[in-house]
């Protein structure tokens, strides 16, 4: 079995993280999957950005929650990786769906509902809504820190797939496994690293696995997936160890 290489936040390693040329380089890369984040405008917009502020990533400051769709627009999201992307811009979630459309893209998209420290008003149901009204050809995962948005998210769209996201505690991740809400964890690969023979037998894809030590024990045990920042680095060490 390969293990599943998804790209967090695109090829963050190598670009600018969740804008369009991370996600491209990430699918050149050859990632089988995409792992990005999305938050809620003040106009209601899916915005894909990991922060709950634009500071650090862009030339703008400021609450995703308290700037417009235009507002957002106007900043730069990739000058300060580096010059050769002055002039990148926050995506959407529609803009990522589309270039992964045109790429024909059919591996894994895992969607991250950043709801744990700012709690979007409808945000669940505006992300279930998007996607029944808009066919794919990937395939969908949903993921929180925040395990009321999975259970919200589950309940409107549940044919799709579900996974726990969390740092040290599982105890709700074990909870939702139980109840048939989720069926995979992702995990901090340092987590992992202490704890892995303990867990019970479910889908692992850690995070974030971005030294080839920590690729080789996800290769070597056979891990689902693994979510890395160096989607290229990932797959050529999984060429030499899995064939694939």
């Amino acid at each position: 079995m390969l293990t599943q290489i998804i790209a967090h936040r695109g090829s963050k390693g190598t670009c600018p993280e969740n804008t369009l040329p991370a996600f491209a380089a990430a699918l050149a890369d050859g990632a089988d999957g995409i792992e990005t984040d999305v938050h809620l405008s003040k106009d209601g917009q899916l915005i894909i950005i990991h922060d709950e502020k634009v500071d650090r990533t862009t030339d703008g400051k400021g609450r995703i929650i308290d700037l417009t769709l235009r507002d957002l627009k106007r900043l730069d999201a990739g000058v300060k990786f580096a010059p050769v992307y002055a002039g990148t811009r926050i995506p959407t979630l529609d803009e990522v769906v589309q270039l992964l459309i045109k790429a024909n893209f059919t591996g894994i998209f895992n969607l991250e509902l950043k709801t744990n420290k700012i709690h979007y008003d409808g945000i669940e149901a505006m992300v279930a809504d998007y996607f029944n009204h808009h066919q794919v050809p990937f395939k969908l995962v949903y993921s929180s820190f925040y395990p009321k948005s999975i259970e919200r998210l589950h309940a409107l769209q549940p044919e799709a797939e579900f996974d726990s996201l969390f740092e040290t505690k599982f105890k709700t991740a074990r909870r939702l496994h139980a109840e048939h809400i989720i069926i995979g964890y992702h995990p901090d690969i340092r987590w992992v690293r202490r704890h892995w023979l303990l867990l019970p037998k479910v889908q692992l894809r850690p995070w974030t696995v971005n030294t080839e030590r920590d690729m080789r024990f996800c290769y070597r045990h056979q891990f689902a997936g693994l979510i890395t920042d160096y989607p290229g680095l990932a797959h050529r060490l999984r060429l030499k160890m899995q064939g694939g």
